[in-house]
């Protein structure tokens, strides 16, 4: 064993064999490589050092929320209310979490050497007289996709424009015929509420329909301890006329002839829907970005190096946390 120009400068390249093939008289300091254990092992003066055995993969645990739907926006000469966008898709597969749509925590994930792209979905555009609440962009981690947040229906006087579907669907606009919610996406959240009269429908969240609270409210989010901390996520945003934006990042709707409240970025909260009286336009608000989470136990990663997004330590895990698109690399 030395050192060989072949495998770098200054690198060692040490001798192969497997654990019953071992020298006869090693050295102390000498560096063996176990091919049947995948062992690396050093003499020393107490013989064969233990070491690590390096896995060929890491079992991870995620979270991957997407962007909230923009609340709608209304013109009207009559007080009329706008939908709540719908909350960010809520993916997770953290055992004996949940995820969104009342949906059980998904598959083990484990991961070998390469590079996973993130994408952090952003919040949808708030909404106007004459356009819905837009759509939140999609998270992804690998594999791994949540959809955007629907947007919450909009309107002025008579014109209807409806609330879209989405990781959780947007809120119909209320007014005097009211208009339905939209649909959510199966095990990422739960569809709009429909528009009631002086109140707009909730956007849906991670957790229940929109307006299962009160008339207006958003659907509430999940919370999730992924990040070493307990934290709601995909809150739907409140109809016009309601404040009660859906734990989780939901904003509040616009009351007398406010427009609506963002969603809380990096929590896929849904933007709260406008109000309008006078032919005053008030828009939606828009909603919150998402965010990807990823951590794994320490000591399963032992021999690999492992990069990307803000890290951090809770406990016995090892955490990175994506608040804007990048990359997971394992090396």
């Amino acid at each position: 064993m030395g050192l060989d120009s072949g495998y770098g400068i200054g690198s060692v390249k040490p001798g192969v064999c497997t654990s019953s093939t071992r020298p006869a008289s090693p050295y102390v300091g000498q560096m063996i490589f176990e091919t049947d254990t995948n062992a690396l092992r050093v003499y020393t003066s107490s013989g064969w050092s233990t070491n690590y055995t390096r896995a060929s993969s890491v079992p991870v645990e995620y979270l991957v929320v997407a962007g909230g739907g923009g609340g709608g926006g209304n013109n009207s000469a009559s007080q009329q209310y706008a939908g709540g966008g719908g909350a960010g898709g809520f993916r997770t597969n953290v055992s004996g979490a949940t995820s969104g749509g009342g949906a059980s925590a998904e598959a083990a994930m484990p991961l070998g050497t390469g590079t996973y792209t993130v994408t952090v979905g952003a919040g949808g555009t708030a909404g106007t007289q004459s356009v819905a609440g837009g759509k939140g962009g999609d998270s992804t981690f690998g594999v791994i996709t949540s959809a955007g947040g629907g947007g919450g229906g909009s309107g002025d006087g008579a014109t209807n424009y409806a609330a879209t579907s989405g990781g959780s669907g947007g809120g119909g606009r209320g007014y005097g015929g009211n208009a339905a919610g939209a649909a959510g996406t199966t095990s990422q959240g739960y569809a709009g509420a429909t528009g009631s009269g002086t109140i707009g429908g909730g956007g849906g969240g991670a957790a229940e329909v929109g307006s299962t609270d009160a008339t207006g409210a958003g659907g509430d989010g999940v919370q999730s301890d992924v990040s070493g901390s307990s934290v709601f996520y995909s809150g739907g945003g409140a109809g016009g006329g309601s404040t009660a934006g859906g734990e989780g990042g939901g904003g509040a709707g616009g009351t007398g002839t406010n427009a609506g409240t963002a969603g809380t970025g990096n929590t896929g909260g849904g933007g709260g829907g406008g109000a309008s009286s006078g032919s005053v336009v008030r828009n939606g608000g828009a909603g919150g970005s998402g965010v990807v989470i990823v951590r794994y136990l320490t000591t399963d990663a032992v021999g690999f190096t492992i990069t990307g997004g803000t890290t951090s330590t809770s406990g016995s895990y090892t955490i990175h946390t994506f608040n804007s698109s990048s990359s997971l690399v394992i090396a």
